[in-house]
């Protein structure tokens, strides 16, 4: 039996008076939720490589700014994928937690997360910390017309404090990621002694999901009266180690649902319905904010921002959220060995790409070319080095390993026949 047909079954089976929230033993593997998952780490490259780029300034957010290069096309596009990235991603990250915790159990859960994310946190942030200031000090110095920028840099790296992170940076996904996790299997722990309402929220949202208007507005009015108490349209990523909690109730709101989401998975395809509107609807909402709001001269206060901002801000995401996952459930739920090579592939180049995305604009500052041109090529260098380090260094290596749980060939043929007895394996244990 295909996936496709054994969520057909399952769908089928929960209409025909099933219990919606009965989970079955074991589920297949989803092509299409591991593809998304890859699509939206591997849109942190062009996300950072189109910063540098903008014509608005961002701050301590991200420090760079070619003077001679700017488009608004950059802004654009950033904008976008702030949009709806992340919050697609904790989605899918709650849909994945929720898995590991209903059919491996709680104590391997835990595990499992620990190994893939905790322990990658903690080992990146500590090596990766004096490449990324490297980078941004050295394009710092290109852009301010410095003529040794790169003296300065080693002058920072003499003291040995300077090794110590201040900060979680782009790793901040982790970070909440790890926060959100430990407080959600709590929550599950203590719910299990409230099995009444475990289910009838289980059903509520059961009901809610097959249809698509009803499903966007449902969560966009939750949303709302969140971003409503949080008192800010936008919630922007947060490096520091100390908490914050905007950071933390937003996200987290995705990722329960993304629990939810696979509690109710007999309902998954359905998400389907309306996905190409929901993306449409999304994308001329975002354009509508860019270039009419944005850039047309109407001075937004967002740290008071009006109820409708509030509410736009609310729609836009769960468009995107459910338009996008419903497109990878339409097209990508069939195995292809490409797409499981990026996806096995996009932790690497998440966990690595930052300083890459910093120090290439340096590198190129003196070229006169367009900013269009220059994005593209900071953003080709940089992905180009990401796989091919993954490639040659970390795939069939112990890093690989490491960061997703075993050693892959490195050619596709081969990964295949070890990804289909592994599969197999896992299908004769169960």
């Amino acid at each position: 039996m295909s996936i496709n047909e054994y969520w057909s079954s399952f769908y089928a089976f929960s209409l025909a008076g099933g219990r919606t929230f009965a989970l079955p033993m074991k589920t297949p593997r989803l092509h299409s939720l591991d593809s998304l998952r890859a699509i939206m780490m591997l849109l942190g490259p062009v996300l950072h490589s189109a910063l540098t780029y903008n014509v608005t300034g961002h701050g301590d957010a991200w420090s760079l700014q070619d003077p001679n290069a700017t488009h608004l096309a950059t802004d654009f596009l950033a904008l976008l994928i702030h949009t709806f990235r992340m919050p697609t991603f904790f989605m899918i990250a709650g849909f994945f937690g929720a898995l590991l915790f209903y059919e491996r159990g709680r104590k391997k859960m835990i595990a499992n997360r620990i190994s893939r994310i905790v322990f990658p946190f903690l080992v990146f942030l500590f090596v990766l910390f004096p490449f990324t200031v490297l980078a941004f000090t050295f394009s710092q110095g290109v852009f301010a017309n410095q003529m040794h920028p790169l003296s300065a840099t080693f002058r920072f790296f003499a003291k040995a404090a300077n090794f110590i992170p201040n900060s979680t940076s782009h790793l901040w996904f982790l970070y909440y990621l790890t926060l959100i996790t430990a407080c959600t299997v709590l929550l599950a722990i203590l719910l299990r002694k409230a099995p009444l309402l475990t289910s009838k929220t289980t059903a509520a949202f059961c009901w809610i999901l097959p249809h698509p208007a009803l499903r966007v507005l449902s969560f966009t009015a939750l949303t709302y009266g969140l971003l409503l108490v949080l008192g800010t349209s936008m919630v922007n990523a947060s490096t520091r180690f100390v908490p914050e909690l905007n950071t933390f109730l937003f996200y987290g709101l995705f990722y329960l649902v993304g629990w939810l989401l696979y509690r109710a998975k007999a309902h998954l395809p359905t998400l389907v319905r309306g996905a190409w509107t929901c993306t449409l609807l999304g994308l001329l909402l975002v354009i509508t904010q860019g270039l009419v709001i944005q850039y047309g001269g109407l001075d937004l206060n967002l740290s008071d921002p009006a109820p409708i901002l509030l509410l736009f801000s609310s729609l836009v995401v769960w468009l995107f959220v459910f338009g996008i996952t419903g497109l990878f459930l339409r097209y990508g739920g069939n195995y292809s060995p490409v797409m499981r090579y990026v996806s096995d592939a996009s932790y690497w180049v998440y966990l690595v790409h930052l300083p890459l995305t910093a120090f290439f604009p340096g590198v190129i500052a003196g070229w006169e070319i367009p900013a269009l041109a220059k994005f593209l090529i900071v953003l080709t260098l940089t992905i180009l080095l990401c796989f091919v380090s993954y490639h040659y260094l970390v795939r069939a290596s112990f890093i690989g390993r490491f960061l997703n749980g075993r050693r892959y060939p490195r050619r596709l043929q081969q990964a295949k026949i070890v990804v289909g007895v592994g599969a197999a394996a896992g299908a004769k244990k169960g």
